[in-house]
């Protein structure tokens, strides 16, 4: 193949790489090209007919998949149905990012979680028992895990839910 200059490339000598563009198939055109006769459509049936749509839900008698998967039903499950007016929202704070981000002795209410970057969001704040805390504080949040809970007081901090 001879190589073309920079200067010599236009549009009218572009061309695609060998092999990247595959011809179109030519239905109907005699037995000898393998899409002949019915075209590939099979014998008589809605298939075969123009205009025939296949419905992706239909299976043929065969249990279609959204029935075949499960339900999930009631307020206190992930991805239930209907979705967001009856599930719990709260946002995690794990004990360990309290022991990095506070000092000794700390007040830690959802404010000051805010303002240390952790409790950004409008939703309540639920102390978590993930990580250890080798600080006396006083939390007080929305909520608080039973493991949380022990560690802060096994700390000797206090634990105290907020309304």
């Amino acid at each position: 193949m001879a190589r073309i200059e920079p200067e010599d490339v236009g549009l009218d000598n572009l061309t695609p790489k060998p092999g990247t563009r595959k011809n179109r198939k030519r239905v109907g055109r005699g037995h000898g090209s393998g899409m002949g006769k019915t075209s590939g459509r099979g014998h008589k049936g809605q298939g075969s007919r123009a205009g025939a749509k296949r419905n992706v839900a239909r299976e043929g008698g065969q249990n279609p998949i959204h029935m075949r998967m499960r339900k999930l039903r009631g307020p206190n499950k992930k991805m239930s149905m209907p979705f967001e007016p009856f599930r719990t929202h709260t946002q995690p704070v794990n004990l360990a990012t309290l022991d990095d981000r506070f000092d000794d002795g700390a007040e830690v209410t959802p404010e000051t979680l805010k303002a240390a970057g952790l409790a950004t969001r409008k939703h309540p704040v639920k102390i978590l028992g993930n990580g250890d805390l080798g600080k006396k504080l006083t939390v007080r949040a929305h909520a608080f895990s039973k493991t949380a809970r022990e560690k802060i007081e096994a700390a000797g901090g206090t634990a105290e839910v907020i309304e």
